[in-house]
């Protein structure tokens, strides 16, 4: 892959470009503030962006704004975006901008070199990534609104688990129950949330864009 890295703090950015290089991926720029990052992205327009949330000039939100606007520019480039904090609304926002190729993780996470990867990798082929306390937020704060508050405890434990990018054999894994009772759960969630079969649009992508768009 080629990447464009934004991290402010030089030891994380270079630890990370060292770790992508070292699976075998293009580092083609790595830059510490926000109008650095989005030129970057239009310019070279990288296979994937992995992108610190708050980046100088002012420390707020700067790296998702550039990321959402190089992808107003560049359609699906896709992002992930990397945050110290639990902020759905930079979730929400990303995915504004499509469905496809978008991730938000927690730095915290990131305690396994093979399996942040993955992760980008994931992203970069056009997967999403949703860190777990992200949609445990969505869920605690929004379960009672329809047609999401018709969903069981099992089934918001599913979603969830699909919002991270994770197969049916993943989820299966995950919450100790059968691949079979994954396929039952999921074919229940896109029932309650209206999601017909479609040779057009993945459910998958639709149902967890449904749960954050709320």
């Amino acid at each position: 892959m080629r990447v464009v890295l934004a991290e402010d703090h030089f030891l994380l950015r270079d630890g990370v470009a060292r770790l992508l290089r070292a699976f075998g991926h293009e580092v083609v720029a790595a830059v510490d503030n926000g109008p650095d990052l989005l030129g970057a992205l239009t310019g070279l327009r990288p296979d994937v962006a992995v992108v610190d949330v708050r980046l100088p000039p002012t420390f707020s939100d700067e790296g998702l704004r550039a990321a959402v606007a190089a992808r107003t520019e560049v359609p699906g480039l896709p992002v992930l975006l990397l945050s110290q904090y639990v902020e759905p609304l930079y979730a929400h926002e990303l995915l504004t901008t499509g469905s496809e190729g978008v991730g938000y993780i927690l730095k915290e996470r990131v305690s396994n070199g093979a399996e942040f990867v993955a992760t980008i990798e994931r992203v970069a082929g056009g997967g999403t990534a949703m860190d777990p306390e992200v949609v445990a937020e969505l869920v605690t704060g929004r379960s009672r609104d329809e047609p999401f508050g018709t969903l069981t405890p099992r089934e918001r434990e599913v979603l969830e688990n699909l919002a991270q990018g994770l197969s049916n054999a993943g989820i299966a894994e995950a919450l100790f129950i059968t691949e079979k009772a994954v396929a039952k759960h999921i074919g229940n969630i896109f029932t309650k949330l209206t999601l017909p079969p479609s040779e057009t649009a993945n459910r998958r992508v639709l149902a967890v864009l449904a749960y954050l768009n709320r």
